[in-house]
């Protein structure tokens, strides 16, 4: 421990919490009023402390305060007790760690650098370790000149050693470093390093030496602070408030001059009355009057905004992960909000990048053909059935006792020249008999018992030979091998064993040549019983195609034929080739590659040097071909969401001819497109040049050069933004482009050029092109078309654009949970996407839109009958209301009522948002809250706060009782608009609401019950006597309400409020119907109908006519569901026609 201190190594303590029970009230508070309207509450609190400044008691700003902290401080502090006690449970796990010669258990927070640990099969990995031994033989004894057995078989024993290595990093598919013992250095690189986190599979045992402990394991290195996605409607809530600030300071400001005004003209005669205190004159009065209105005005700004925003994204958050038809019962897996703060951006998506493999298709990959020598293999059924040339049966494999019995083949040509011992296609086979092996060092954390080294990829099962496969095409061609009679049994560290043809064979392995995104491909080199050297390659065939023997030009055009039908037919296609290595060059390139690989800088550029160097001059062996079928109701989901004017782009590692065909198998380029452009040059002048004739043709009209608009937005207008504005197409386009294009494309002098081309067509196809590049395409239309994007996929592969999209979704599927854990959204299928967005989406961003509109109109009608009375009142900063109406108005009369409307509203149901997709147009357009929807929001507040206002005003002056007393004092005038104000913002609400619940209702009769019950408690007797300063209301509400001309005031102010309203909504929906009003339109009519007639789609007019009615009935009985074929029966995605397309089916049957 002192060498660790020394060093400064961190130990193995994680804490992932933010509080202790002493700092947790001063940092949360902390970071709470670090929120720009906390702090302006705080503020305000402050000020209403002052008595010279204060016109209000300090509780009504103090409750709602106190209120908002203690409800984040309270949600703050479940999640920090859940973060300790995750900690306190992975901190206190036992290990067994080698001290003094024995093994003693030790909790994992005392675990230190240094520290050799046994770790045994299915526990967690304490550490970043260094995989020392497993099971019985050493897993690195190629590389150790000792056998860890013997060491750990006597625990007494001196290990000493060095191991030197990068410091920590977050870098989880990269790890350099050396071991030096006995003199000797050996390379250390990540295929030898168990990460903290992952759990031991499939072995009794191992030891590791810790190298990263706690905080500097590449687990914890990789849990820092995610991108903080904020919506548009989060940053235009923000440029909103300030813009209420200033609106705020100015109506001070105008009372304030008011005041001044007032005291000059008219203050000197109340003095006698009212005495200014000592030291105040009109100039002082008049400033202290401006900070006393800020905090009368205060509820422009509404406290409970960020907390009301928030209780609604959570809610809609829960409707996400309840929905059960997105829940997929075959995996049992549900659909998951990951985050609660972007439901809103879901109704506004305008471009969507998707994976293709495993995200449109499913990723379950069948062997279904080949190419050996130039000769094509596999399924032809419909030709060859026709020639009757050859027997397409399927394939029996009864004479090889290892085939697997899944495995469906039909053409027998292949086996016969497999038994013949023809040697290119056992050679063939052979390689991907290897193939396991060449894969198996990509699974860095699978054991398998019997097998002691981490490498294997098979293991026993009751007899049974089961493969574990990195992903499914690599499973499909090594199941394809071993039913042609080449099999791969086993792996140790320095052998491979193949059952070739019934005979084991035993390879020496000697190197292999890693994959890697830029290279596409992957070698191995090994050395055959009889001492022949050879080298076997696979991977993509424009990389193999490269590299081959002049001598295969020949056989590589007649395989790139092969290979174009194969993609052609939607199937991922891998070339496969070998080359034969002479002994005195291969010791050299050997002793090349080992000073590569202990080499601390440049490690990775010099060893690819040298991969470069031996895979030159290969000779062609054949190419295989792997079907993968597309989801279920892929094709439907994508045409609803191009209805729904949402551009798609798929963004695909497979061929250009593969990508085409699943684009038109999935809908994605369709039939009547005008035309499919194909950019494919090698040349950045010949890309220009191709995407200008393509963007001449959709647009001939348009400019050369790309217009591109730069704006200030975002708070106080300091972040810049480049625009570039749509171009108006005549039809639809597609574009496909390959990665050696697209790299190309993305320079600087091109993206632009790129980006308009794309943004003209409706679909896009980028084929093999590299995670990196997935990003900065998704980056390119992020910045420059500021539109809501959202990328979907199922890999790793996939994270790089899931992060950078506004909108991260990820698929649960073959590849594992890394596209899952680094998504937003997540569920099984892709087909529910087009729930997630139509439905959920669509219903997210109204709501969110009308709490906003409606919130601030409630809040600002509020306010502003404050500054009419200001008018009425001398200026003299008295309010207009009760002070604890003021209090209870934001956070209990008006909070219910509205977070009912805004979690469960609902313009037209779930069906009927599938059956028109174009209802999710006007998100798109940002049409329902906008700066000209908060402008006209605030227009409607004026008037209805100068009804409010003056209508009771008007009524109450000079008005009598009905035994002739007067009632027009400044208590009965308080009530009356305080009751007027509630009845209209609730009546507005009830207008704004379009699918009632028994929680609407609840909500908003309850608050109006509430309302009542409370002012008469508060204008008690007994309140008054209780606390007198605190209740001066004493018999108000009795002496009021009971009076008529108080209740004809409401209705009359009622009725000028909301009739202007109801007015102004009936001639807009007549003379400027939106999309929405036209389906409720059609809803409406539709609902007119008997509910015979809307039950049947076709009468028994007919029937009766054809006398088919006096048939014999069956006896059989009639099933349950008689429409077999519906979607809603087959459990499947359903499809729905349009306005447009029913309106011209229906004129094309009217006579």
């Amino acid at each position: 421990s002192t060498f660790n201190l020394s060093f400064r190594y961190a130990n193995n303590a994680i804490k992932t919490s933010k509080y202790n029970i002493f700092t947790f009230l001063p940092l949360n508070l902390f970071e709470q009023f670090r929120r720009l309207a906390n702090a302006y509450f705080l503020f305000l609190l402050i000020l209403q402390l002052i008595p010279q400044i204060s016109s209000l008691p300090w509780f009504t700003t103090a409750v709602p305060l106190i209120l908002v902290l203690s409800i984040t401080g309270v949600k703050d502090a479940s999640d920090d007790i859940n973060r300790h006690k995750c900690d306190g449970q992975v901190n206190n796990r036992n290990v067994d760690v080698l001290m003094d010669g024995q093994l003693k258990n030790e909790k994992w927070m005392n675990v230190q650098v240094g520290n050799i640990v046994k770790l045994e099969n299915n526990e967690f990995i304490t550490a970043d370790l260094l995989l020392l031994s497993s099971m019985c033989c050493t897993v690195l004894s190629s590389n150790y000149p000792v056998n860890c057995l013997e060491l750990f078989a006597d625990t007494d024993f001196c290990f000493s050693g060095e191991v030197r290595c990068e410091p920590p990093n977050n870098r989880l598919d990269k790890f350099k470093g050396t071991l030096t013992l006995n003199g000797e250095r050996y390379a250390l690189n990540n295929d030898k390093v168990l990460l903290r986190g992952c759990t031991l599979r499939n072995t009794e045992w191992c030891f590791g030496l810790v190298i990263f402990g706690g905080p500097d394991t590449k687990l914890m290195q990789n849990s820092g602070k995610s991108i903080f996605k904020r919506t548009s409607i989060d940053h235009l809530m923000n440029i909103l408030v300030l813009c209420i600030f200033g609106f705020l300071a100015s109506m001070c400001s105008i009372l304030t001059i008011g005041n001044a005004i007032w005291e000059t003209n008219e203050g000197s005669v109340f003095t006698m009355f009212l005495p200014r205190e000592p030291g105040i004159d009109a100039p002082l009065s008049s400033f202290l009057i401006f900070w006393s209105y800020v905090i009368v005005l205060n509820t422009v700004v509404p406290i409970s905004l960020y907390v009301s925003v928030e209780f609604i994204r959570l809610g809609n958050s829960f409707l996400i992960d309840w929905d059960r038809k997105m829940y997929y019962p075959k995996n049992d897996t549900p659909a998951q909000a990951r985050t609660t703060t972007l439901n809103e951006e879901l109704g506004q998506i305008k471009y969507i990048f998707s994976d293709k493999t495993g995200t449109l298709t499913q990723n379950i990959m069948t062997f279904n053909k080949c190419s050996i020598n130039g000769k094509a293999y596999g399924e032809q059924l419909c030709f060859c059935k026709k020639l009757k040339m050859h027997d397409y049966s399927r394939v029996d494999f009864s004479w090889n006792n290892l085939a697997d019995p899944k495995f469906s083949f039909h053409d027998h040509r292949l086996v016969e020249m497999v038994r013949s011992g023809n040697p290119e296609t056992q050679e063939f086979f052979r390689l991907l008999s290897l193939y396991m092996e060449m894969c198996s060092t990509m699974q860095m954390f699978k054991f398998y018992p019997y097998m002691p080294i981490k490498l294997s990829s098979l293991f026993y099962l009751v007899g049974e030979l089961n493969y574990q496969a990195q992903s499914p095409d690599e499973g499909a061609l090594v199941t394809a091998a071993r039913n042609f009679g080449f099999v791969f049994r086993s792996r140790t560290p320095e052998t491979i064993t193949v059952v070739e043809m019934g005979k084991q064979v035993i390879y020496e392995l000697l190197a292999i040549l890693d994959f890697s995104n830029v290279r596409k491909r992957m070698s191995v080199i090994v050395r055959s019983p009889e001492g022949k050297l050879t080298l076997y390659c696979k991977g993509a065939d424009t990389m193999i195609f490269e590299r081959l023997h002049p001598s295969c030009n020949k056989l590589m055009e007649v395989t790139t034929n092969h290979l174009n039908e194969y993609a052609g037919d939607g199937l991922r296609t891998l070339a496969l080739a070998y080359k034969d290595l002479d002994k005195t060059y291969m010791i050299d390139w050997k002793h090349r590659q080992h000073e590569a690989s202990v080499a601390m800088e440049g490690r990775e550029e010099k060893l690819d040097e040298l991969y470069e160097e031996i895979e030159k001059d290969m000779m062609l062996l054949g190419a295989t071909a792997v079907e993968d079928k597309l989801q279920d109701g892929v094709p439907q989901t994508i045409e609803q969401l191009a209805k729904a004017d949402i551009k798609i782009w798929v963004l695909t590692g497979d061929k250009q001819e593969t990508a085409e065909n699943i684009g038109y198998s999935c809908n994605i380029l369709r039939g009547e497109m005008k035309d499919v452009f194909v950019v494919s040059a090698n040349t950045a002048e010949g890309i220009k040049e191709e995407l200008q004739n393509a963007r001449r043709k959709m647009c001939p009209e348009a400019a050369e050069e790309p217009s591109v608009f730069k704006s200030r937005v975002g708070l106080f207008w300091l972040k810049k933004t480049e625009t570039m504005q749509d171009e108006k197409v005549d039809g639809d386009y597609g574009l496909i482009i390959n990665g050696h294009s697209l790299a190309f494309a993305l320079e600087k002098k091109l993206r632009l050029e790129l980006l308009r081309t794309a943004c003209m067509c409706q679909t896009v196809i980028c084929c093999r092109v590299t995670p990196l590049q997935k990003a900065q395409v998704v980056q390119l239309v992020k910045k420059y078309k500021q539109a809501v994007t959202l990328a979907i996929g199922d890999g790793a592969n996939d994270v790089s654009m899931i992060k950078v999209a506004h909108i991260g979704v990820g698929i649960s599927g073959q590849e594992g949970m890394q596209a899952v854990l680094s998504s937003d959204y997540s569920f099984a299928q892709f087909r529910y996407l087009q729930r997630l967005l139509l439905v959920h989406g669509r219903w997210s961003y109204i709501r969110m839109c009308k709490f906003l509109g409606y919130f601030f109109y409630k809040n600002f009608t509020f306010t502003l009958v404050q500054f009419w009375y200001a008018f009425f009142c001398g200026f003299s900063a008295q309010t207009v209301y009760e002070d604890w109406f003021i209090t209870f108005y934001n956070m209990v009369y008006t909070a219910l009522p509205v977070l009912g409307m805004c979690l469960f509203d609902q313009d037209v149901n779930d069906r009927w948002s599938l059956y028109h997709p174009q209802l999710y147009a006007p998100g798109q357009k940002n049409q329902y809250f906008n700066k000209k929807a908060f402008v006209s929001c605030v227009m409607h507040s004026c008037y209805s706060s100068l009804i409010l206002f003056f209508i009771p005003w008007a009524s109450m002056h000079d008005t009598v009782r009905d035994d002739g007393k007067e009632i027009a004092d400044y208590q009965s005038f308080a009530l009356l608009a305080q009751t007027c104000l509630l009845i209209v913002v609730y009546t507005q609400l009830c207008l704004d609401t379009y699918y009632w619940t028994a929680v609407n209702h609840f909500f908003v009769w309850g608050s109006m019950v509430a309302y009542f019950s409370i002012t008469l408690t508060m204008c008690s007797n007994g309140m008054f006597y209780m606390f007198t300063s605190s209740f001066p209301f004493i018999g108000t509400t009795r002496n009021s309400l009971n009076q008529p001309n108080v209740w004809l005031t409401i209705f009359l102010t009622f009725v000028l409020c909301i009739l202007p309203v109801v007015a102004f909504r009936f001639i807009f929906i007549q003379l400027r119907p939106t999309i929405n009003d036209k389906v409720k339109k059609h809803l409406g009519r539709r609902s007119t109908r008997s509910g015979y007639a809307f039950s049947h789609s076709q009468g028994y007019g007919d029937l009766v006519t054809s006398r088919k009615f006096l048939m014999k009935r069956s006896t059989k009985r009639a099933p349950l569901f008689t429409q077999t074929d519906s979607s809603i029966f087959q459990n499947q995605p359903q499809h729905y026609r349009t306005i447009a397309e029913e309106a011209e089916e229906s004129q094309g049957h009217s006579p």
